[in-house]
């Protein structure tokens, strides 16, 4: 997805097309033309000898239904629109190394301890900023009120993952632990984060209106079974009292599992609970395989790394960036391919023209497919602020129209599985670390990270993590074995840096901070990318040779 025109887009939003600079956050404007296409999509895939690398499998790849871009053939070629040709993320570039030589290990430390999201007194200051005292150059649409998303969240997790604020009362968000996505969000690439899900209060409550942590429990469940498509254990709850068959046994008994069984042609049905049983009798709560609820919120804070004294590299209490999501629409099936099929024709009739972003810094930009994307970022003094709309634009591509995103994310699918994992897998990072997580394993039963340190020959999509390579990888390319063995009983043996990688990946990025210059790239560059284009051909190919499936 891509965006033309945008000083027509302005005017139809109610912005100016002038900057979009911290003094005025609110413009609607993109100084990068393809602010949506990650700077990931212009690696280098070609090696000097041997086959050419493949990071691009992991998002480009055969679709699951209702997203129906199926992209397996951008694995072979960098198809841009000519805009797009020019790599503008120029902070990948960069060399880093006067700055990271001119902070102290001390100093990056001391800042990434510092929470910039709660006060000690448990107050969140930046909600108070969006409604209390909103500043001119943060309402977009000049009404004198924050329309956005306010943060809420408490970051009090109980032990099924429920968070609590500092009123001890629920704020419906619950923290799911999940395995890394390959590449980019491995920790020992620049950041740690966290997710958390929040459905609308008809989930959450009884038939008689009331909050149940049971009927949440199992709303929740559904969503992760209808999600995966698999089925998800629970703790054990009478059927009789919640009125539906949900582990399909045929009667209404003690259910300790959800059973995916949705296949709405053959006459078979999956049925939320509580109140949400009645709203979906009403047609008010549609269901379906891949699909979230309507109105399905969810955050993911990206964090810096911190190091305690035992040498450990864990979640920081700093936030680079707090992002949210709401799904504001349902897309059924028919309208999810409907609209692949118009990304297609008009890819075709007009191969050049660039996709306009939709929205703007308070209600965040849309992935045209039901979803909206906002979020906040440091300003040069660590301060969360709201990103721009060229800085939230970055949302609307992975969001998107690519083949691996299920209703739009890449969370819920990698969540750890509830029948085998500390408190059913909902649990955020600071109540259990990332340590002792077996490697994910694909359908071909493969380890999905040993499968795509082979395909990319390093832990990052521009193979530049000479720690990792000089880690799992032999003289001659080919990979140990015994460390492989390791990977497959521990996640962490790939994908956490050692202190001093972790320390200095801090300052890489605290520089960007310092020069709010993320509009031209916000990974942690320890040295410039050698293997990342500066510009694109026409036609250019990658020299990948077999498509490869992500799952």
């Amino acid at each position: 997805m891509h965006t033309i025109f945008p000083a027509i887009f302005a005017a139809l939003l109610g912005g100016n097309a002038l900057s979009a600079d911290t003094d005025n956050l609110g413009r609607l404007y993109l100084s990068n033309p393809a602010a949506v296409t990650p700077p990931q999509c212009y690696t280098k895939t070609e090696n000097t000898s041997g086959p050419a690398s493949n990071p691009c499998y992991v998002c480009h790849t055969s679709s699951q239904a209702p997203n129906f871009t199926n992209d397996l053939d951008l694995q072979l070629a960098y198809d841009f629109a000519e805009p797009a040709r020019e790599n503008r993320w120029h902070n990948l570039f960069r060399d880093r190394g006067d700055y990271l030589a001119s902070v102290s290990d001390k100093t990056i430390l001391d800042y990434v301890r510092e929470d910039n999201y709660r006060a000690a007194d448990g107050r969140i200051p930046l909600a108070q900023t969006l409604t209390q005292k909103l500043p001119a150059h943060w309402d977009g649409n000049q009404n004198g009120t924050w329309d956005g998303y306010i943060p809420d969240v408490g970051f009090n997790f109980d032990r099924e993952g429920f968070d609590r604020n500092d009123e001890g009362k629920y704020t419906g968000w619950r923290a799911l632990a999940y395995t890394p996505f390959p590449g980019t969000f491995f920790p020992t690439n620049g950041s740690t984060d966290d997710v958390m899900i929040r459905l609308p209060a008809i989930y959450r409550n009884d038939e008689n209106g009331n909050y149940s942590g049971v009927v949440y429990r199992v709303n929740l469940a559904v969503v992760e079974a209808l999600i995966k498509r698999a089925d998800v254990a629970i703790e054990a709850v009478d059927e009789n009292l919640l009125k539906v068959d949900l582990d399909k046994n045929g009667e209404l008994a003690t259910a300790t599992k959800v059973a995916y069984d949705w296949a709405p042609l053959e006459q078979r049905f999956m049925s939320y609970v509580g109140a949400a049983r009645l709203a979906q009798q009403k047609g008010e709560a549609p269901l379906s395989a891949g699909s979230y609820p309507l109105g399905t919120e969810f955050l993911h804070s990206v964090r810096y790394l911190d190091v305690d004294t035992n040498g450990q590299v864990h979640m920081a209490a700093r936030m680079k960036e707090l992002r949210y999501a709401r799904k504001v629409r349902w897309v059924n099936y028919f309208q999810h391919r409907e609209l692949a099929a118009d990304e297609l024709k008009e890819a075709h009739d007009f191969p050049d023209r660039i996709e306009p972003v939709v929205g703007d810094i308070e209600r965040g930009v849309s992935n045209r497919r039901g979803w909206r994307y906002s979020g906040f970022i440091e300003d040069a003094h660590g301060d969360l602020r709201p990103q721009s709309y060229e800085e939230l634009a970055t949302c609307a591509g992975c969001h998107g129209a690519i083949g691996a995103n299920i209703d739009g994310g890449f969370a819920m699918t990698r969540k750890l599985d509830a029948a085998d994992s500390f408190q059913r897998g909902w649990y955020h990072w600071s109540q259990k670390p990332l340590a002792g997580i077996p490697e994910p394993r694909r359908q071909d039963g493969r380890g999905e990270y040993a499968v795509y340190l082979q395909q990319v020959g390093n832990a990052d999509e521009y193979r530049s993590n000479e720690e990792v390579r000089a880690r799992f990888f032999a003289a001659d390319g080919s990979l140990k074995t015994a460390m492989l063995e390791r990977l497959a009983a521990d996640i962490n043996t790939l994908i956490m840096p050692s202190p001093r990688r972790a320390l200095d990946l801090n300052k890489a990025y605290r520089a960007i901070v310092e020069e709010q210059s993320y509009r031209e790239g916000r990974d942690a560059v320890l040295a410039p990318r050698e293997n990342l284009l500066r510009e694109v051909s026409e036609g250019q190919e990658t020299g990948v040779e077999q498509v490869l499936s992500y799952r």
